[in-house]
């Protein structure tokens, strides 16, 4: 993945106001996630987070926890 589609993915999933921690945990529970189910997903305007919910099911834990706590705020 490139560092420019990595850098996008963060923003995708990472809220702001965070702790760069927070942001790098998120991001690293859905990096293998979206490797496998979302990698020819283009980031920007929802799409990579609209793409790990049509999938939620089958995500690691860690993934889907992080999405719901989207949902949640």
């Amino acid at each position: 993945m490139s560092k420019l589609r990595f850098a996008l993915l963060v923003l995708a999933i990472g809220s702001s106001g965070h702790a760069v921690a927070q942001t790098a945990d998120k991001r690293g529970a859905c990096k293998a996630d979206y490797d496998k189910y979302c990698a020819g997903t283009m980031p920007g305007g929802g799409r990579v987070v609209a793409c790990l919910n049509k999938q939620h099911d089958q995500l690691s834990d860690a993934c889907r926890k992080v999405l719901d706590s989207r949902k949640q705020q």
